[in-house]
């Protein structure tokens, strides 16, 4: 097989976890319509069905910085495949909802265990000058897996097989645990385990230039050197130091406003929203559908974009639509009109503003984002927390929107997303680093020696604040 063709399965591979994470998130949005049919759900319970992944998702991150550490990036990527066949064929036999809560959770490991160590992968596997646009791919096959989902319940809604529609997702899940273990390790996480030689063998494939692997993995090994011959060892309890308490903060605010710009709320209860506004239920997922494929497409242009202008334009722009998006809803669904087409196309064209923006910003940059923040010997288990809240604040989201959907009514939880929208652009413009075109160690070495500047600006020189990124 050409070299061309390995590396290529490399990526797909070790992003395939991203197709399984998405379609299992976004299929209960369609299943959800037809399940309540045998399965007596209150909106609480409703809640508990979706957060059920989320909570499980919150043990998987949690649990996956200190094993992806000790058993290696792919081989727990290995493990949460089999994590997901288990919790897929559970879901799909549930009779009860306690039982469909209960594997939904397991599921949920799986998806936590592929949010930290898939991001990890392919960052650590991937060039500097390629690292955005290759780690944005487990992005791209996210919104593949939650398109595939709302396909797969548009087929299936004419027969409101809802168990098919869960118990599908065995399908990726096979193909990733098959596929991965023909697939190299992180030659970082090689090096730390003090395994040079197969760290070279590695890169040189990657690479193709035995040369140009063999400059990297000097670096690599220099910065390994430098962290085990530090005085104070690097730990997760640095994160609360002073050198380290700024990136940390960065990083929590960045998984806190990804949640809480409402994407959540369009990806699970997308055709509920549009159940209520007059959509009949095969209706509600067709543009179900016709949601997944716009942010399956808007994150092609991201992966595109996020080696040349940077992370932190994208992110404010993105930010910017997604808060004129809600604005158009809340008065959408604030202004008083009668079920119609008129109130159809503004929803639409509000929910459509809305996904193509996070879709080519918040959606893929925050993975590409919090591996690189981080030092390489804590990188794991910084990531993993950082996930961790992550799920908990999806989890949040997804938990209470359907009980404050009833109380509120949509308008006012719009109104909510889109303040939350406008802080976090002034998140990134005011706190937020600039990390394009700077290797791993180049981003560390900088970190450690001057920390974060949390004044408008970002890092200290020279890793760039976000002001020559589109240069």
């Amino acid at each position: 097989m050409p070299a061309t063709v390995k590396n290529a399965l490399i990526w797909v591979f070790g992003a395939l976890g991203g197709i399984l994470w998405g379609y299992d998130t976004g299929v209960i949005s369609g299943a959800m319509l037809f399940l309540k049919q045998d399965i007596a759900l209150t909106p609480l319970l409703e809640g508990l069905v979706v957060s059920g992944l989320l909570v499980g998702a919150m043990l998987g991150a949690g649990l996956a910085g200190r094993l992806s550490d000790s058993w290696g990036r792919r081989r727990l990527i290995l493990a949460a495949s089999a994590v997901f066949i288990l919790g897929t064929l559970g879901a799909a036999c549930a009779t009860g909802a306690a039982m469909l809560i209960a594997f939904r959770f397991v599921l949920g490991v799986g998806v936590g265990i592929a949010s930290v160590v898939v991001p990890l992968y392919l960052t650590e596997l991937a060039p500097k000058h390629l690292r955005g646009g290759l780690t944005s791919l487990m992005q791209l096959l996210v919104t593949v897996g939650i398109f595939v989902a709302y396909v797969t319940d548009y087929l299936l809604a004419g027969s409101g097989a809802w168990r098919w529609m869960i118990g599908l997702g065995v399908v990726p899940a096979a193909v990733l645990a098959l596929g991965i273990v023909t697939q190299p390790e992180s030659p970082r996480w090689l090096v730390s385990k003090g395994r040079g030689g197969q760290a070279r063998e590695v890169l040189t494939r990657l690479r193709g230039d035995a040369a140009t692997a063999g400059e990297e993995l000097a670096e690599i090994e220099r910065t390994e050197r430098a962290e085990r011959g530090a005085g104070e060892p690097l730990s997760l309890r640095r994160l609360l130091s002073p050198q380290l308490r700024g990136v940390f903060t960065v990083g929590m605010l960045l998984v806190f406003f990804q949640n809480f710009v409402g994407i959540n709320t369009i990806i699970y209860y997308a055709p509920t929203l549009l159940t209520d506004i007059g959509f009949g239920p095969s209706g509600a997922i067709l543009a179900n559908v016709g949601i997944g494929l716009l942010n399956m497409v808007m994150t092609l242009p991201a992966m595109r974009l996020i080696d040349r202008l940077g992370r932190k334009p994208l992110l404010r722009t993105g930010a910017l639509g997604m808060c004129a998006a809600m604005v158009v809803l809340a008065v959408t669904n604030l202004s008083g009109l009668g079920y119609g087409p008129l109130l159809s196309a503004l929803t639409l064209l509000g929910i459509g503003l809305y996904i193509a923006s996070f879709a080519v910003s918040w959606g893929p940059v925050q993975w590409v984002m919090l591996p690189e923040l981080f030092p390489m010997r804590i990188r794991a288990a910084a990531v993993s927390l950082c996930v961790l809240f992550n799920w908990l604040f999806n989890m949040v989201v997804a938990l209470v929107f359907p009980s404050l959907l009833h109380a509120w009514g949509a308008g006012i939880n719009f109104c909510f997303f889109a303040g939350t929208t406008l802080l976090a652009f002034l998140f990134v413009q005011r706190l937020l680093p600039e990390t394009k075109g700077r290797s791993l160690e180049e981003i560390e070495a900088e970190l450690l020696a001057g920390g974060v500047d949390r004044r408008p600006g970002g890092r200290r020189p020279p890793v760039s604040s976000g002001a020559d990124a589109a240069h």
